[in-house]
Formats: C-alpha cells, sequence, structure tokens
C-alpha cells in the first residue's frame, strides 16, 4: 500500500521553508506593527489580482498565515490553476491584526512568485497548444524553491522535468567532455554505460548538432536534448529521431520563437526562464 503524500503545504521542507522566512522577516518582532497597533486588535484583508493571472500557491500563503498566528482564519477563493481577473479577491484573511499585518510579506512574496510561474507558463502553453507539445520546466531554481516552482509550473499546464540529479539521467556537454577526455568510448557508449549503470531511469542525451545526434541514436536513448539549434535544424533531427526516442528542444527559446519550435515537431521544450527569471505577478493585500 502507497502512504498518503501529505499536501505541497504540510511537506517538511515547505514548512520548514515558510518557518525560516518569518523567521528571517519578523526576527525579534515586527517593530512598526508593535508600535502602532494595539494587542488584541482584530482585522480582516483580501488579497486581489492587479492583473489577468494563473493563480498558484493559494494553501501555501494560507499556511503562512497559519504558521504565523494559528488565530489567523482564511478562505481561499480562487483555486490553484484557475484564471483570476483584474479586481478579482483571491483570498480573504481575518483575525489577530498584528500577526495579519507581520506575516503579510511573506505570504505574497510567495504567492506572488508562484502564481508568477503559473501565469508565465500558461502563456507558453497557449502558444504551442495547437501541436501538443509539452512545455518542462529545469532545475534553475533558487536553492529552497525548487518544489513550489515546479508545483507552480504544474498550475500553469506545464510538466516537470527532473525534481533533482537522482530522478533521471541526463547526459551534457560537461558529461561527455569528461567521457571523451577518459577515452572511454563513443557518444552511443556513454548512453549504454548509463543505462547499465541505471537500468530503472530514463536515459537522455544533449546533443547540439546532427553529427552528435546520428552518433548517439544507435543506443536507442529515451530521450535527446536538442541544445541551441535553430527550428530548422531542430525539425531535420526530429525526422532523424522518428521511432527511437522523444526529443526536447532547449536554449534561447523564447515566448517570440517558442511556435516555431512547436511546429518543428519536438515532443517538448524546456525553458529555464519560468523559474530563474520568473515576473512576480501583481497581486497585493488590502484591509477591509
Amino acid at each position: 500500500m502507497t502512504a498518503d503524500i501529505p499536501p505541497l503545504e504540510q511537506e517538511t521542507e515547505v514548512r520548514a521553508l515558510i518557518e525560516r522566512e518569518l523567521a528571517l522577516d519578523i526576527g525579534p518582532g515586527d517593530a512598526t506593527t508593535l508600535a502602532l497597533v494595539p494587542a488584541g486588535a482584530e482585522a480582516a484583508a483580501r488579497i486581489e489580482a492587479r492583473q489577468e493571472l494563473i493563480v498558484a500557491g493559494g494553501a501555501i500563503a494560507a499556511e503562512v498565515f497559519r504558521i504565523a498566528d494559528p488565530g489567523l482564519r482564511t478562505e481561499i477563493l480562487i483555486a490553484d490553476g484557475c484564471p483570476a481577473r483584474n479586481g478579482d479577491m483571491v483570498m480573504r484573511v481575518q483575525g489577530p491584526a498584528r500577526t495579519l499585518l507581520a506575516a503579510e510579506r511573506t505570504a505574497l512574496n510567495l504567492l506572488q512568485r508562484m502564481t508568477g510561474i503559473a501565469t508565465a507558463t500558461k502563456c507558453l502553453v497557449r502558444i504551442v497548444a495547437d501541436y501538443g507539445t509539452l512545455i518542462l520546466d529545469t532545475r534553475k531554481t533558487p536553492p529552497g524553491l525548487r518544489r513550489l516552482d515546479k508545483y507552480a509550473v504544474t498550475c500553469g499546464g506545464g510538466t516537470n522535468h527532473r525534481i533533482g540529479l537522482h530522478d533521471a539521467i541526463l547526459i551534457k556537454d560537461n558529461h561527455l567532455a569528461f567521457w571523451r577526455h577518459q577515452n572511454r568510448g563513443t557518444l552511443a557508449d556513454a548512453v549504454r554505460s548509463a543505462r547499465a549503470a541505471c537500468p530503472g531511469l530514463k536515459i537522455e542525451i544533449e546533443v547540439d548538432s546532427l553529427e552528435q545526434l546520428k552518433a548517439v541514436l544507435p543506443a536507442k536513448p529515451d530521450w535527446v536534448l536538442l541544445d541551441n539549434m535553430p527550428p530548422a535544424t531542430v525539425a531535420e533531427a526530429v525526422g532523424m529521431c522518428g521511432g527511437i526516442c522523444q526529443t526536447e528542444a532547449s536554449g534561447g527559446i523564447t515566448r517570440d520563437n517558442i511556435r516555431e519550435y512547436a511546429r518543428a515537431g519536438v515532443t517538448a521544450i524546456s525553458v529555464g526562464a519560468l523559474t530563474h527569471s520568473v515576473k512576480a505577478a501583481d497581486l497585493a493585500l488590502e484591509f477591509e
């Protein structure tokens, strides 16, 4: 029997992140609030969208308030993965005014980042929808935020690539440079060696030319990563891979050119900017 998986906001690493961020922000006490807000004062506030967006992280924001003070009560009005329009109320929170104010920034920081990732992901998903192309994230995430970032990508309709180095093999250029330096064989031999060492994992290998791709295909990797190739070359590579392996395009892909890569026929497109250069969504907390 498989053990029940706790909700994201109750996972140990996520709770530790929230507690750490609250401690960093509040320190020994919220000096401004302690100076101006009476102990025992109650308040109610709303978090509202200031742009069109895809919500992600509502339960995380609610958990921030709960950890700051169990007396703070939240109501999520727009669920993760759902759209919100400019002016829509995403969440309400009420309870002790002091802790509501103290937790406000931490809750908004996480909610704005996650919603920004989901919104950017959905934009790309819509652009390539006609081609059935998967939008993948990468491991280019800030320390401590990977679990939240990758969850936010799924809220926007994207697909998670590797969570870490442990759950799939991706043979990149630096691995291959070391492999060649040791004179251990061909690129196809590298794939075969990886499969023998980790038979239960998917094998992907990065190539940056059609010549490299041709050398790799006899080993039948599960995926090939077509790195920094123009769309026309990607289309040719996809033709070479037909029936052998799945294809991922990466490198230099933006909102402006992503449709061309999808049209080339790749299985998936990975975009590191979804998490390493995310623009926070415009959300605001206002007292009622």
